[in-house]
């Protein structure tokens, strides 16, 4: 079975690091699918899922806010300042930091502080859905 070498790394720690088929993530432009063997690539990430599946057999699920990923023929990296394993989503507190970063972009007085609440809230829409595809999966 013809294998890639899969890193996801967070600020704070190491979230997967193993051997896959197929790595799906949300690339700026789209979707990308990675097969081994994959020409190589450097690129942005948009906040959203990425899933490895893993050469067990299995399907490692992985919310990033964004982040860098890069494509070596034998080996994904995807380098992230927040990922969140599946299993940890907590959609509780996903929708109350919602709530909170659509209250910031009413209450925002400069333009720095609507960048700031939008972005927010468009990771944080990101992580809803995510979690919302992870829950279909199981």
């Amino acid at each position: 079975m013809n294998t890639i070498h899969v890193d996801v790394v967070s600020a704070e720690e190491s979230i997967f690091t193993g051997d896959a088929t197929f790595v799906v993530l949300p690339g700026e432009e789209g979707e990308l699918g990675i097969y081994p063997r994959h020409t190589p690539l450097i690129t942005r990430i948009k906040p959203g899922a990425v899933r490895v599946q893993t050469a067990a057999g299995g399907e490692e699920f992985i919310f990033v806010a964004g982040g860098i990923l890069e494509v070596q023929p034998s080996r994904v990296t995807v380098l992230s300042d927040t990922a969140i394993r599946g299993k940890d989503l907590d959609e509780q507190k996903a929708n109350a930091a919602k709530k909170d970063a659509e209250e910031a972009l009413k209450n925002a007085k400069s333009e720095i502080d609507m960048a700031r609440a939008t972005s927010e809230l468009a990771v944080l829409a990101a992580q809803i859905a995510a979690l919302r595809k992870y829950r279909e999966k199981r």
